[in-house]
């Protein structure tokens, strides 16, 4: 159990908790909730120990699963001793007696401590730990030949998942997992979600994957009006409720306040005559039925509108025989096909397989787009009749030059569009009063992802190519964009690993395994079933 009590944070005059006292408890699995700026990262330090809190204390068990967010600081270890290191008293026992195996001249003393350290080895499944990492590892995609490699010579998205399997070593009595299905792809999200499901102790968890948080939590602790508030079931259960419970707040309020005005009706038009004991008694009445105060929610959600200056023909894409390899690895080999307007195609398939490659394939001399011949090895790439494209990539490293404010480098995209049309878009994306005035080299994560879709609704294209747009939104912008993109009357290229997303949205899927493609005409839904 991880408990709470008491706990105060704020931030000069920002308040994130005030007086927090809140419980986690075993064989309970907690979604963590809240807006980007909520706090929720904040709060899960203060329960790794991390943070210190301001006021309060946090009590939590010796045994602590934390997935780690520094990808370099296991450079040097190998990927098999980076993931036993997540049971730290089982890794100091193991270090300390390969130390004293080394010795030329073993003591007296130095047998009875390597018999204490083999009761510890013993006692938390040492001599199982290479495999039962190898299991950790494998279930997350990383191959065996990888396992005895240095951290260093792994690719980022890979030390993430190391890091996970690090968290979830040696059977921690609680697990706090942070961001855990970022850099995964869907084969091994559903490899984490029953994983999860089968764990006895206390989880709590940081997503903005929907999916991924209906699918594993039994709870959430939602952080909003400076306080934690915690909801039986997963996101979509909490939402339900809190909703629920605001609007019952309000409509109560909205009949007090009638009740209200009828009293000091009758107190305004009596006070001053005989009924003086009846105008009393109707004060008591008003102060009795005060309305209950609602806080203000912290929850912001921007507006998500793609429309279309102009339509494109029908049809949209056509390309033949296209070809694309790195050295000797084959990524994409004679794909052909045809894209009709208003299809929302799907790409999926595991990492690496060639999913961003098909779009740069795709992409290599598409109208609007600079050449990139460099991107196609063989093939014809035909795009249709008035296309015009919106273009999302996965990598946002220099999209955004430095050196301007956020409304300039808008602005620039339209020229003739009023200061008060940037204003009232940047608006729709939470850029609110000054800070579309922020300088671009100061934008977050988030910040950036939303820039670049405020320029995406200022062209109005017809085709929308979106390379994991959802990386860096929060659950609120991540839900926004999943129903403008439903509405959108456009055709898009879709690559996602929100289940949400692919679900609701794709009308056709692209799935890719081993250089080879699959055209499927239907849902992903229909995908999945059809391939099971």
């Amino acid at each position: 159990m991880i408990s709470v009590s008491d706990v105060s944070m704020r931030y000069g005059s920002k308040v994130l908790f005030d007086e927090v006292t809140t419980a986690f408890l075993p064989q309970r699995r907690y979604g963590l909730t809240g807006p980007n700026g909520a706090g929720k990262s904040t709060f899960m330090k203060l329960l790794t120990g991390e943070l210190d809190p301001q006021k309060g204390t946090v009590v939590r068990p010796a045994k602590l699963g934390v997935l780690r967010q520094d990808q370099f600081a296991f450079d040097a270890f190998r990927v098999i001793d980076t993931v036993i290191m997540g049971n730290a008293r089982l890794w100091k026992a193991l270090e300390e007696r390969e130390v004293l195996y080394a010795k030329a001249d073993m003591t007296h003393e130095d047998g009875m401590r390597l018999g204490e350290l083999e009761g510890v080895v013993g006692e938390e499944d040492g001599y199982s730990a290479e495999s039962d990492a190898a299991i950790l590892l494998q279930g997350l995609d990383i191959p065996d030949e990888l396992h005895t490699r240095t951290m260093g010579e792994l690719q980022g998205g890979q030390k993430v998942r190391v890091l996970l399997a690090q968290a979830l070593f040696g059977h921690p009595e609680a697990l706090l997992l942070d961001e855990p299905t970022n850099h995964l792809d869907l084969d091994s999200i559903h490899w984490l979600i029953e994983f999860l499901n089968r764990y006895d102790g206390t989880l709590i968890v940081i997503s903005h994957d929907r999916h991924f948080l209906n699918a594993v939590c039994t709870h959430s602790a939602d952080i909003d009006y400076q306080t934690i508030i915690t909801y039986t079931g997963g996101y979509d259960e909490m939402v339900m409720a809190k909703t629920q419970i605001r609007s019952r707040v309000e409509a109560e309020n909205a009949q007090r306040a009638k009740k209200i005005a009828q009293l000091q009706d009758f107190i305004q038009r009596f006070s001053a005559g005989t009924r003086s004991s009846q105008v009393q008694s109707r004060r008591k009445e008003v102060e009795r039925l005060q309305t209950t105060d609602l806080a203000r929610s912290n929850i912001q959600r921007p507006y998500i509108r793609f429309n279309q200056l102009r339509p494109s023909g029908r049809n949209v894409l056509e390309f033949k025989g296209l070809q694309k390899a790195y050295g000797d690895h084959e990524v994409i080999r004679g794909f052909d096909g045809m894209v009709q307007r208003g299809e929302k195609i799907v790409l999926a398939g595991r990492n690496g397989q060639g999913k961003t490659t098909l779009l740069k394939v795709l992409m290599s001399d598409a109208p609007g787009m600079i050449p990139t011949p460099g991107d196609i090895d063989a093939g014809t790439v035909k795009w249709g009749h008035e296309v015009s494209i919106g273009y999302f990539p996965q990598d946002q490293t220099g999209l955004i030059e430095k050196g301007t404010t956020a409304v300039e480098w808008l602005h620039r995209f339209d020229p003739d569009a009023s200061r008060q049309d940037i204003h009232g878009l940047l608006g729709q994306m939470l850029f609110t009063g000054e800070e579309g005035l922020k300088p671009t080299h100061a934008l977050s994560g988030g910040e950036t992802a939303r820039l670049l879709f405020c320029r995406i609704m200022l062209l109005k294209p017809n085709v929308l190519i979106l390379d994991e747009p959802t990386n860096h939104l929060d659950l609120e912008s991540i839900n926004a964009l999943n129903i403008a993109l439903q509405k959108f009357e456009g055709t898009v290229l879709l690559v996602t690993h929100d289940q949400d997303l692919m679900e609701e949205v794709g009308t056709r899927v692209w799935s890719f395994e081993q250089g080879a493609i699959t055209d499927f005409k239907g849902t992903f839904e229909e995908f999945e079933s059809a391939r099971h």
